[in-house]
């Protein structure tokens, strides 16, 4: 593979405590190198980055880019793609969309973003195969899934029966037959009573037929997760999202995983021969925090509570999130908490599709429209600020939830009001006015520097999600992915505009040690791998379980056989070994 040196460019790795330092990086064979042989030198590609930025290659740890509710989610909202549309190139497909692009055109955008991994945030288990045909499609990237697990009927009724090792058991098996990475936990408890036309509205309330609570799913999913040794925490959509007062709940739920012990060697199934990385603290993960700091008793009185809820995770070790920003504009919400959807769609007279998945999980779709002089969008937008602000850059992660908050293609915009106090000011004087009475957003005058980018952008997100190892820094040993921005360090942060278009598209994006981008122009199209967990685990403990399982199946449309995704459904398949026997 090629060898090259990236030159002279100011360089921004967190993970190896790089604050700005002018300095070259080696790649060779699509990994960074400490350095690079005489004759090497000579052979190398040189690209000088002097007076830019150098960065490692972006990491999205949620974003809902692949499968069905996607898929549904264009049918829904068609005028997106007519207004929209990429024109073939000689190496690139043609695409349409901007809310929810087709699946080439996400590749294409994140990557002339900088953006070189991405986690799409909610695979149902018995759809996986349809998650992954559009993720081969997806070039560039390197990805991965997480699958849906809290309202499952095999973890609920083993977690019911007290019987903690055979739903490890089962979760092992189902990463494994779904080729998805980590566990993800969507409204607990009640995504299953939805079936049913009800929810749960508290971590104790316990659900119809299977009599278990969130409570005892959060912390049974995240006891499962340290004891197989899988590389993320669990990833969790908390109870209650988008309601008034929803703040306390939130805080809640974070302390439920406190006292669960991350990467214990010593458990059940004697040593966990394979660790990813060490670095990783959290329990738990909380995602789209922005939907779950509501405060008030309804919407007359809601407000932000992101200032007590930042507070909460600041002093909370074992929990990271991310932010899910509104940037304002169109967007589509999509989630497997199908009673959430409903809530909306009822509030805001949308159109509204919902689906059940059997015996596994659910989902709903509702395009929205977030308006700057609506009250409770303009609270929304400063919550996802606030959150981003006062949290521990180590503990945060921008997102936008996409699309639910609105597209990643806004995430150069949020970017602007991060590193511009000016940006948020003039934002806020088209607001409604509840985003300054409702909200300490008029009062935070920090500005983000270049480091705590990098950190919210790559370094964290690499970690929470088990790849420190080799994404989100620039040191040896990781892979060679790499953004160059045309900024230099000491720029005007009143010149927002500025910020937002540097942002938006990069100098040169570098993925593997090969520029797929250079400017807005896609150079190459390489494939991305993608990332699984495969856990084995000892017979004896396995047999029983897939004999429930089987037995099972009687109920499924889908015979067994048919059940799991073959190797084949992925480009450039990675696992994640772990060995349990």
């Amino acid at each position: 593979m090629t060898k090259m040196i990236i030159k002279g460019g100011h360089v921004y790795d967190p993970l190896n405590g790089v604050d700005g330092e002018v300095m070259d990086i080696y790649i060779k064979d699509g990994k960074i190198v400490e350095s690079l042989s005489s004759d090497e030198i000579k052979e190398a590609k040189i690209l000088d980055a002097k007076n830019k930025v150098v960065m490692a290659g972006g990491v999205d740890a949620h974003t809902h880019i692949a499968g069905p509710k996607v898929t549904i989610g264009r049918v829904m909202f068609p005028e997106d793609h007519y207004k929209c549309v990429r024109e073939k190139t000689y190496n690139t497909h043609c695409g349409t969309g901007e809310i929810v692009p087709s699946t080439y055109m996400q590749g294409y955008k994140y990557a002339t973003m900088g953006y070189t991994t991405t986690f799409e945030a909610a695979v149902p288990p018995m759809i996986a195969r349809h998650t992954h045909e559009e993720l081969k499609a997806l070039p560039i990237l390197d990805k991965a899934g997480y699958l849906l697990l809290g309202n499952n009927w095999f973890v609920m009724k083993y977690l019911r029966e007290g019987d903690i090792e055979k739903a490890a058991a089962y979760v092992a098996w189902a990463l494994d037959a779904t080729k998805t990475y980590g566990i993800k936990c969507v409204n607990p408890a009640g995504v299953e009573n939805w079936a049913w036309g009800k929810n749960v509205n508290s971590l104790d309330e316990k659900n119809i037929h299977f009599d278990v609570s969130a409570r005892q799913i959060v912390d049974g999913l995240a006891q499962i997760n340290e004891m197989l040794g899988l590389p993320m925490s669990i990833h969790l959509h908390a109870n209650n999202l988008g309601h008034p007062g929803n703040w306390e709940i939130t805080k809640d739920t974070m302390d439920v995983t406190k006292n669960i012990k991350v990467n214990v060697k010593d458990n059940i199934y004697n040593e966990v021969k394979t660790k990813f990385d060490s670095r990783r603290k959290q329990s738990v993960y909380m995602t789209h925090v922005q939907f779950h700091s509501f405060g008030g008793t309804s919407w007359k009185d809601f407000e932000s509570k992101a200032d007590d809820v930042s507070k909460h995770v600041n002093k909370s070790d074992h929990v990271v999130i991310d932010s899910g920003c509104v940037p304002f504009g169109k967007a589509i919400c999509m989630t497997g908490d199908g009673p959430g959807l409903y809530d909306i769609a009822t509030m805001n007279g949308q159109k509204w599709t919902n689906c059940d998945v059997e015996l596994e999980c659910g989902s709903g779709i509702v395009p929205f429209n977030y308006s700057i002089k609506n009250k409770v969008h303009s609270v929304q937008w400063a919550i996802g600020l606030e959150l981003l602000l006062l949290v521990d850059p180590a503990k945060a992660i921008l997102t936008t939830d996409n699309p639910n908050a609105g597209p990643f293609t806004k995430y150069p915009k949020i970017m602007r009001w991060l590193l511009s106090n000016k940006a948020r000011q003039d934002t806020m004087k088209e607001c409604h006015k509840w985003a300054a009475e409702r909200s300490t957003l008029e009062s935070i005058d920090k500005e983000l520097n270049l480091y705590e980018l990098a950190q919210i952008t790559r370094s964290t997100p690499a970690i929470a999600i088990g790849m420190g190892y080799r994404k989100g820094h620039l040191g040896a040993g990781a892979d060679a992915d790499v953004t160059i921005y045309d900024i230099t360090p000491d720029y005007n942060s009143n010149d927002y505009e500025m910020l937002e278009r540097v942002f938006t598209t990069t100098a040169y994006t570098i993925k593997d040690g090969q520029i797929v981008s250079k400017g807005n122009e896609i150079v190459e199209t390489p494939s991305g791998r993608s990332f699984f967990a495969n856990v084995a685990m000892k017979d004896e403990i396995q047999k029983p379980v897939m004999d429930d399982v089987k037995d099972f199946f009687k109920y499924y449309t889908v015979g067994f056989n048919n059940y799991s995704t073959p190797e084949e459904y992925l480009t450039r398949p990675t696992p994640m070994d772990i060995d349990l026997k």
